[in-house]
């Protein structure tokens, strides 16, 4: 299967109702046989690619793909159950994902998986009124359903800002950068990666990760004050030393050769 641009859309082609004249009646549903045409739709105006038949086919018959669609009830003319949104998305074995670093394993749970998002969209009309983020809601239920899953991760490409900030509020955690990771037309781009762990596998801001960034505070605080005494003490030492024909003295620690390096190189870094 061809990699994608996550959650990547332009804008919509399909002609939609115009939802600011009502209040629509948003409800999801597995994705069902019915809908393949739409679907297959909907991914040719939202996407840069191209998928295969066999895609489709698996998301409509529930094959190796999981999936969500997001309906308007409130659509008249027969059109109340036709898709305005979707999210598929697969299972993979934790050892075996790209993110199994970062998984805490629990060996008397078994086999451990995760929920990789495939495909995220909503068509254009729909958009700002929260499907997508209620779709991702409903992955997160589900893979949190099923113990052994330690979490659901996806791929956005990294110039899609909504979806980045999206993601963020939700609490997904950005954990990798992949240059090159997309080829659209010819043409790389980087993803960002985000993950959202579930069952305990370990939180967006886990107690462990405020406790390593308050150390790491401290840690820099201390190094910083530490240098500025070691600079005030060495001033002291060169206001002691009375020179001669107005020419610069060297500290005991120094000789010519390190004070002209000296000279150079004039800044300091605090690492």
């Amino acid at each position: 299967m061809p990699r994608f641009p996550r959650g990547f859309a332009e804008k919509s082609s399909m002609e939609e109702p115009e939802t600011s004249l009502r209040r629509p009646s948003i409800c999801f549903r597995p994705i069902n046989p019915s809908d393949l045409e739409r679907l297959e739709q909907i991914h040719r105006d939202l996407f840069p690619i191209r998928y295969e038949s066999e895609f489709f086919q698996n998301v409509v018959n529930g094959g190796d793909i999981v999936s969500w669609a997001a309906v308007d009830r409130s659509r008249p003319d027969g059109h109340s159950e036709e898709l305005i949104g979707f999210v598929t998305a697969k299972f993979v074995l934790a050892k075996e994902s790209e993110i199994s670093d970062l998984i805490r394993y629990d060996s008397s749970k078994g086999e451990e998986t995760l929920v990789y998002i495939l495909t995220l969209g909503v068509v254009e009309t729909y958009r700002k009124l929260g499907v997508a983020k209620s779709l991702i809601k409903e992955v997160i239920k589900y893979a949190s359903s099923i113990p052994v899953c330690r979490g659901v991760y996806l791929h956005v490409i990294a110039h899609n800002n909504p979806a980045i900030r999206l993601y963020k509020r939700m609490s997904f955690r950005c954990v990798r950068r992949l240059h090159g990771f997309y080829l659209i037309n010819g043409q790389h781009f980087d993803s960002y990666l985000f993950v959202y762990f579930v069952n305990g596998s370990r939180s967006p801001c886990s107690p462990l990760d405020l406790v390593v960034l308050v150390l790491n505070y401290v840690r820099s605080g201390i190094k910083v004050v530490a240098s500025k005494l070691t600079m005030k003490q060495e001033e002291k030492g060169l206001k002691g030393i009375k020179c001669k024909d107005n020419t610069r003295c060297l500290l005991p620690t120094q000789t010519k050769r390190n004070l002209a390096s000296e000279r150079v190189s004039s800044g300091y870094d605090y690492v």
